[in-house]
């Protein structure tokens, strides 16, 4: 088996099959897929527009972040649901959006024990090195909660750093949940992907981005799926019992740039997670299904990982970059294979028996939630005891009936 790196030829694709691959030929890893793109199918231009119910935006940066998303809320005569936390943000601080005239819901998220809200194995499982630190994935939960109990069947996860240059780009994603569970738009600006792969575009290897929970439609009604607490969870989140849900790509977003070297810290707490689904989506790749994640294909995998890093450590002196800028990426890499010395086959194994666990216990707590009529009204429904119901913020309520019920009233 060819473990050097090589260069690889020109991405193929069309509209109407598999999505159509954007990177420059590079070099190739035979330890490591730098595409997964082939899995995504591209209907092409002829995509009928669908309605929006909501877009959702999680959050811990200042309200100016948001002022995109609250315009595209107005256009897409939808609301702006704001799961806010940490000092930056909350409802004491986006009153200003209101001026921009879309109808904004603000919620101070103060955690997910604060909810009756499944309790995870895949979060008590882990060791405490592994656990995050991050509430993204349980507001994007508190989202899908929301949404069924307000019926909004389609749904838009935006994050705060993702610019859609056009709205109906959002439309023709919504459209298209007729036919798929989600669909995603394809990252343009910045490359959206771990520090390893940042790392591997560094030395010139061939990287490209998946879709992802930046910039995700759902449909919530018919499909019941959870974002797990662990790095890639927008990837476990479409995934189901054996494979890939039914997934679509259709338009384009920005990323705006951030510093992925900027901690090795940031490497080290996203490698369990990027083990996980990057060893499951090897085996998509190959048309093989999540049954043939067994101890042998992750012992396989773990040594496939750490001859992959090392060798992206090896090429960094040839690296097109500033001194500086090597060191902190050495720093990263190092960090990243610290971490994956501790994961084991039996700890993957581990975790992919929890999540099984977890969907079926999502499923059944989903299917049992109760229908609101507001925001708030579903708050006070879902506080755990002996906590308040999370304090929100309605801005700009619609006058309609039919549409009070997404406001916070």
């Amino acid at each position: 088996m060819n473990h050097t790196l090589a260069a690889s030829p020109p991405p193929a694709g069309g509209d109407g099959g598999p999505a159509r691959s954007s990177s420059a030929p590079g070099l190739r890893s035979g330890d490591h897929h730098g595409s997964h793109r082939h899995l995504l199918l591209a209907p092409g231009a002829a995509t009928g527009e669908g309605r929006i119910d909501a877009i959702v935006v999680p959050t811990v940066r200042h309200r100016l972040r948001l002022g995109h998303a609250a315009a595209l809320a107005r256009e897409l005569g939808c609301p702006l649901l704001v799961l806010c936390s940490g000092p930056y943000t909350g409802t004491a601080h986006l009153r200003p959006l209101g001026e921009l005239g879309a109808e904004v819901v603000a919620v101070d998220f103060a955690g997910s024990a604060a909810l009756r809200l499944p309790r995870f194995e895949t979060s008590t499982i882990l060791p405490p090195r592994f656990r995050r630190k991050t509430d993204t994935a349980a507001k994007r939960n508190l989202a899908l909660t929301l949404a069924r109990m307000l019926s909004w069947e389609r749904v838009v996860f935006l994050d705060d750093d993702i610019e859609v240059g056009e709205p109906g780009d959002l439309r023709r994603a919504a459209g298209l949940l007729d036919r798929f569970s989600a669909v995603g738009l394809s990252i343009a600006g910045f490359p959206d992907n771990s520090v390893v792969c940042h790392a591997y575009r560094a030395v010139g290897g061939a990287q490209e981005s998946f879709v992802g929970g930046g910039a995700l439609a759902v449909e919530t009604a018919r499909d019941v799926a959870f974002f797990p607490d662990i790095y890639n969870e927008d990837w476990f989140y479409l995934l189901e019992g054996d494979g890939l849900r039914p997934l679509a790509v259709t338009g384009t977003v920005r990323q705006a740039p951030y510093d992925p070297f900027r901690t090795p810290d940031r490497a080290r707490t996203e490698e369990l997670g990027d083990v996980l689904a990057e060893g499951l989506f090897w085996l998509l790749d190959e048309g093989r299904t999540i049954d043939d994640a067994h101890h042998g294909h992750w012992e396989d995998f773990l040594v496939r990982r750490r001859r992959f890093i090392t060798g992206v450590l090896r090429r960094l002196p040839d690296a097109s970059v500033e001194p500086a800028e090597r060191r902190r990426m050495e720093e990263a890499l190092k960090a990243s294979l610290g971490r994956l010395a501790i994961i084991t086959p039996d700890l993957c194994l581990a975790y992919l028996d929890a999540w099984r666990a977890d969907r079926k216990s999502w499923g059944d707590f989903a299917t049992l939630l109760p229908a609101a009529r507001t925001v708030d009204d579903a708050l006070r429904a879902l506080a755990a005891p002996g906590h308040r119901p999370f304090t929100t913020l309605r801005l700009n309520p619609p006058r309609s009936a039919k549409r009070d019920r997404s406001s916070s009233a």
